[in-house]
């Protein structure tokens, strides 16, 4: 279970192993047991002796932007075997199987993409043929992704990241046709975004880098130390490395929100700049569609887990792998 709160005004306090809620709707006390993380957004409040709580309970505690990615955290120090696998994450980063690892995921990433499309084919002819156009140049890149061969990361970072790209906008533009004509986009946008649809993507990309980079840490992976990302400073870079994995989920909640409808003019608001800024009701519904979503037990690689429980799994395996590279 998350704690969410991003309602202005609200305050979290402890009262001896719970939690206490305090908004202009009243007073909730909320046992700690079964709380896996606390997310705090912009004029929220939490005290010290919740704070404090949170790490005896081992309740990762986020701070969150108002485009729901994380701006810190803190954590229980009795995660992973931080030394011995951060060591082997490094040696990893400088060997060819960092290259082989880096195309998976990008293949993969592509896959996914192919099977959301694949999905969502609806029954008209036209439009059935422009996703299977699609698709199957979705198809070359993820050829030509397997095919690229490099000692080092550096040698085909930025091919990749060039096709990548040019494969990314295929995906949404196709992604595009299947939305209600008022929620279409003319193409993705971030930092802001310009419409709703972008609004949506942005904020449930922030709430899986958490998820993410939560998972990595603990195991006692460092975020910060990427793969084919590797030069922004001060940024969990890994986690972008990662994320490529998953961010399909998110696009199919985002899309089946937008497919039925229910997003309506109080979910969100555009600034005079032409930005758009999901408003407290937008954020609430997405977090708890998108929570469902992670939650709902699927079965990959022979194991019926949540799949938030399927991406703990993941972090822990490239743990032990990379602890091998010491």
């Amino acid at each position: 279970m998350e704690l969410v709160l991003n309602t202005f005004g609200t305050s979290l306090s402890r009262d001896n192993e719970g939690f206490v809620i305090l908004s202009k709707d009243g007073k909730q006390r909320i046992p700690s047991e079964g709380i896996s993380s606390i997310q705090i957004g912009r004029g929220a409040q939490i005290t010290s002796d919740a704070v404090l709580l949170a790490i005896e309970r081992e309740i990762e505690v986020l701070f969150m932007d108002k485009s729901g990615q994380p701006l810190g955290r803190i954590w229980s120090p009795k995660y992973g075997s931080v030394s011995l696998i951060r060591k082997g994450q490094l040696s990893f980063t400088f060997t060819k199987d960092a290259v082989f690892w880096i195309k998976d995921i990008i293949s993969r990433k592509i896959e996914n993409q192919q099977a959301l499309l694949l999905m969502m084919i609806p029954r008209a002819d036209e439009i059935e043929r422009e996703v299977n156009k699609s698709i199957n140049r979705l198809e070359d890149y993820r050829t030509k992704v397997r095919g690229i061969d490099g000692e080092i990361v550096s040698d085909v970072a930025p091919t990749l990241r060039g096709w990548e790209g040019l494969s990314s906008k295929i995906y949404f533009k196709t992604l595009n046709l299947f939305l209600p004509e008022r929620y279409r986009f003319e193409a993705r946008s971030q930092h802001p975004a310009l419409d709703v649809a972008n609004a949506l993507f942005n904020y449930g990309y922030g709430l899986l880098y958490g998820k993410i980079e939560g998972a990595l840490i603990k195991t006692g992976i460092d975020p910060y130390i990427g793969v084919m990302h590797r030069d922004d400073y001060n940024r969990p870079v890994l986690v972008y490395d990662v994320i490529e994995l998953y961010r399909v989920w998110v696009d199919y909640v985002v899309c089946s929100l937008l497919m039925q409808e229910v997003v309506t003019d109080e979910y969100y608001s555009v600034r005079e700049d032409g930005s758009c800024w999901l408003e407290a009701l937008g954020r609430r519904v997405l977090i708890q569609s998108l929570n469902d979503y992670l939650d709902e037990v699927v079965t990959m690689k022979g194991l019926s887990r949540s799949r938030l429980t399927q991406l703990s799994l993941y972090a822990q395996e490239l743990a032990q792998q990379w602890k091998k590279y010491i």
